[in-house]
């Protein structure tokens, strides 16, 4: 076992991150050497005074890298061939980029970090509307989608739709699902530089992509029931965000739905300091909830979007954005931009499913599926703090001691399942600790695989501190 020890306070970004860049650095300069024994997560922590979970997210991060392998009991060894490890898992750049998901997802895990709308027998559904379309538009399949048809627009007229709220077809724009809508969004109506508000715990790929694209992050503080409304107008007075991406239905990950008093807390808030509000409605349209939406309460400056593939088909990537007035055809060229420009097969698919029903009957059946799965974890996880709602394929789950959420993704990965820590929703750097994981359940294939996972995460849960120590 080497005596070598990282600094903490050397390298810039997260603690553990650092601590794993130093890792890589020290592999690097052959300091460690192929098959060197890495300290007990446990000793070193104590040893440059930092938590065990720190010294286990940095462990399983350098794991992603392909710089070390761990067993269960044998400790963590630095592994031979280091340099044949695919270049994008060696790019710290990249791993920032994609989260704290693996680049790659290994085989043989189970899928518990993903949402996508389960597999319920959509294939001869849209197999059916595919043979239709290539009988039906042979030249244009085959060619861009020069042309937009009112169908495409209507599709997205309902889809969008709920309550009594109804956006008019011409304030719609088709789009490659919600994700590229509303980066759509954050390119169209801000600049390089400017500021955009988000929760502090959320679907933190778009602040990613902002990031990318060079806007950069604020955070906003929430509570047991949602975005706080009074931090909403201080950050808005003190650091003048240009937009705010919200989730007010069944927010991803902590499942809260916001009252109406504080949507028009917000609304309000928005308005009176000339704030554009992106809200996505994924997972709030598969709820039934009929709390008016924020583009109900403040049309003139929010962009809603919304889509098909995690209520629908996983693989069918298409969705719309509702915009205010006079904004659709600068949405449709950011679009365009950037993301290369909406394929007529996909488009096409998306309004016929729509428009003959399909979708909804689809819908219906995943909500089935989930309220199955979801009624599952309540009787598995009984006893446990968490969020949920029958008609949504994640919890958000709360640790007992002496877990941390980094440790506890470790420790399932190691029992071969894949769930998602706090850290992947965190929009930015803050100090907020929620010891919390998020398990989504609808990937695996069938109930039998759901049931497997859930046990074995219940086991982990109830191990306490001997669990706890064999990650250690």
């Amino acid at each position: 076992m080497t005596t070598w020890m990282p600094d903490p306070g050397q390298g810039q970004g997260p603690l553990y991150a650092r601590i794993a860049d130093q890792i890589e650095q020290a592999i690097a300069g052959g300091v460690l050497t192929a098959g060197t024994k890495l300290p007990p997560q446990r000793n070193l922590a104590f040893d440059i005074g930092v938590t065990i979970g720190t010294i286990g997210r940095a462990y399983h991060l350098v794991r992603e890298r392909g710089l070390v392998s761990g067993e269960v009991g044998r400790g963590t060894y630095v592994l031979d061939n280091a340099e044949l490890r695919p270049a994008e898992q060696a790019d710290p750049m990249t791993a920032a980029l994609a989260g704290t998901r693996p680049i790659k997802a290994p085989p043989g895990k189970l899928r518990f970090d993903s949402t996508a709308a389960p597999d319920i027998g959509q294939g001869a559904s849209l197999e059916k509307l595919l043979v239709d379309i290539s009988r039906e538009h042979h030249a244009d399949i085959a060619s861009y989608a020069r042309d937009f048809p009112a169908h495409w627009f209507e599709a997205g007229s309902q889809w969008l739709a709920k309550g009594t709220f109804r956006p008019q077809p011409d304030r719609i724009v088709p789009t490659l699902g919600a994700h590229a809508g509303a980066v759509a969004v954050i390119a169209a109506v801000t600049a390089p530089g400017d500021k955009i508000a988000f929760e502090n715990v959320t679907y933190s790929q778009i602040s990613r992509s902002a990031g990318l694209i060079g806007r950069r992050t604020i955070l906003l503080r929430t509570d047991d029931y949602g975005l706080d409304p009074e931090d909403f107008e201080r950050v808005c007075a003190q650091q003048h965000p240009k937009l705010a991406f919200l989730m007010p239905t069944a927010q991803n990950p902590t499942v809260v739905t916001l009252s109406l008093e504080r949507r028009q807390a917000i609304a309000d808030i928005a308005r009176r300091y000339g704030v554009w509000l992106l809200e996505d409605d994924l997972y709030g349209a598969m709820t039934g909830d009929m709390t008016p939406l924020l583009a109900e309460l403040a049309p003139e400056r929010t962009f809603l979007v919304g889509g098909l593939s995690k209520s629908v088909a996983a693989g069918v990537r298409g969705g719309w954005v509702a915009c205010p007035p006079h904004f659709s055809q600068r949405i449709r060229i950011a679009h365009k931009m950037v993301s290369g420009g909406m394929p007529f097969i996909l488009a096409e698919l998306c309004a016929r499913l729509v428009l003959s029903g399909e979708a909804a009957i689809l819908r219906s059946r995943s909500i089935d599926e989930i309220r199955a799965r979801e009624q599952m974890a309540r009787e598995i996880f009984s006893g446990i703090d968490f969020n949920s709602h029958p008609h949504v394929p994640f919890l958000w789950l709360k640790l007992s001691e002496p877990w941390f959420s980094g440790t506890f993704k470790h420790a399932a990965f190691e029992e071969g399942v894949l769930v998602d820590d706090e850290d992947e929703f965190k929009a930015g750097r803050t100090e907020s600790v929620y010891h919390r994981v998020r398990i989504g359940f609808s990937s695996p294939a069938d109930r039998n695989e759901v049931r497997r996972g859930f046990l074995t995460l219940r086991r982990l849960l109830d191990s306490g501190r001997t669990g706890y120590d064999s990650f250690a």
